[in-house]
Order: C-alpha cells, then structure tokens, then sequence
C-alpha cells in the first residue's frame, strides 16, 4: 500500500517541516532545505530520499545542484483515504452538539 509510505514519510517532524518549507517555495535544494534544522547534510539526504520514495517530492537538477519540489499528486492517496472516512463526521459532530448542549443543561 503506497498510503503506508506516505505516511511513514510524513510521521517524521523533521520530514514534515521540509515538506512544509517545500510547500511554500517553487523548489530548494538541500543546503538551503537545512537553514534553521540542526542536521546534518547526510540526514537531510535520508529525509529527502524518503519523501521522494513516497513520490511527496521530486529531483531537478541545475547544474552542479538538486532542486527539491514536491509533487501534489503525492497526497491525493492521503485525501482518497481520509475521504473515505468523512462520511462519518456529520454523525459524530453532532453526537458531540448534542453532548455539548446534555452538559451545559
């Protein structure tokens, strides 16, 4: 299942914050990646070679230097699987008003 990589891949805070510094740049390479994380170059590597498994990022090279991006269409496993589960929100938000409104009374 490539969900369970995902979310392997995304598990880890630290892979977590270079996706999020991913997600507000149009691509970094690693040094830049690493700015305000304290690891090291060849954990950044690992980290990134994990998201890119988990097809979350993608390589472009310029020059002597890998940009990193991610790649959106990542995450539509992720919503596919959370989707499934939607349906049963409405029942649960308002098994919880009603709760709410039983313990106010």
């Amino acid at each position: 299942m490539m969900e369970n990589h995902i979310f392997k891949a995304l598990a880890d805070p630290t892979r977590r914050i270079i996706f999020e510094k991913l997600a507000n740049a149009n691509g970094m390479n690693a040094s830049a990646l690493r700015e305000g994380i304290p690891i090291s170059q060849p954990a950044m590597s690992q980290h990134l070679a994990v998201l890119r498994d988990a097809r979350l990022v993608q390589e472009e090279r310029r020059g002597r230097f890998v940009n990193y991006r991610i790649t959106p269409e990542g995450l539509d496993m992720i919503v596919q699987w959370v989707a499934r589960y939607s349906t049963f929100w409405p029942d649960r938000v308002d098994a919880l008003r009603k709760t709410l409104k039983e313990m106010d009374q």
